[in-house]
């Protein structure tokens, strides 16, 4: 209980700094102000509190906050749903997801519906973002940073990773990002904890990333590829939860048609044809 406490200090006093006074109605500070973003007391007086009761919130001295004063704390700083569900899951107030001990296996009907995405990078990712499943182009596209199935890992530990992915920065911090959300969700899954660890151990972008406390899910992303003998590849991905595995999501990305990222699909797609057409 003192860790989650901890968490969600670390995770309002993040929210408080990146919050301008003038995103909820305050007159900007200047150069007068001593901090960054919002001080205490202006939360508490957003959120109708003391402003002892907030301090104690952040400090971890308050350790059973209502929902109602959750609310109001997610709504004087302007969160996002993503990071206000966040919010009261490290307040205790939403029930944190188990990670089933079936969560890397992929259904048959996913696995059939990868295939339905043949002009299209479709793949399964676990909670701890472990590729589970691809299609032809996503392994295509992949293929430069086989070796590692992780795509954390594969964004902060392989030497191929930058050239891979063109607009590497934003990739990784929608990453981190979202890995952070997954603990949030899944507190108790050891890949989670585990890669967490790791990499903050070995990569000191991921640790900055990691300790922003920033928070949201992967929904819609435009990314970049860049692969030998093909070229630049751009593509709009979209994510979708798997209901029937928590924590599971499929991603699909797509080229704008008639593009030349289509035209390189389409090359990628070729000779995953002709081996099918000969076996």
């Amino acid at each position: 209980m003192q860790q989650a406490q901890n968490e969600l200090g670390a995770f309002l006093r993040a929210s408080r700094a990146r919050t301008e006074p003038t995103d909820v109605g305050l007159p900007p500070g200047g150069g007068s102000r001593r901090v960054k973003g919002l001080r205490r007391e202006e939360v508490a007086v957003l959120a109708g509190m003391s402003s002892d009761y907030y301090a104690r919130l952040e400090q971890g001295r308050e350790r059973n906050p209502s929902p109602q004063v959750m609310e109001a704390v997610g709504r004087a700083m302007r969160l996002t749903p993503d990071a206000r569900t966040h919010l009261f899951r490290l307040a205790g107030l939403h029930p944190a997801l188990t990670s089933a001990a079936d969560r890397d296996l992929v259904h048959p009907s996913l696995l059939h519906l990868l295939d339905a995405f043949p002009a299209a990078a479709a793949y399964v990712l676990s909670p701890a973002f472990d590729v589970l499943a691809k299609n032809d182009v996503a392994a295509a596209l992949l293929a430069p940073l086989d070796g590692t199935p992780n795509m954390v890992r594969v964004l902060f530990r392989h030497p191929r990773a930058r050239e891979v992915f063109a607009e590497w920065p934003t990739v990784a911090r929608a990453t981190v990002h979202a890995l952070r959300l997954h603990a949030g969700r899944f507190p108790d899954d050891p890949d989670i904890t585990g890669l967490v660890a790791e990499l903050s151990e070995a990569s000191e972008e991921f640790r900055e990333l990691w300790q922003d406390n920033e928070v949201e899910n992967l929904t819609r992303a435009f990314k970049v590829f860049v692969l030998p003998e093909i070229g630049r590849i751009e593509l709009t991905y979209q994510t979708f939860d798997v209901h029937d595995a928590p924590g599971q999501q499929l991603l699909v990305g797509v080229p704008e048609p008639g593009s030349a990222s289509a035209a390189a699909i389409e090359s990628l797609r070729a000779p995953a044809e002709r081996g099918a057409a000969t076996a």
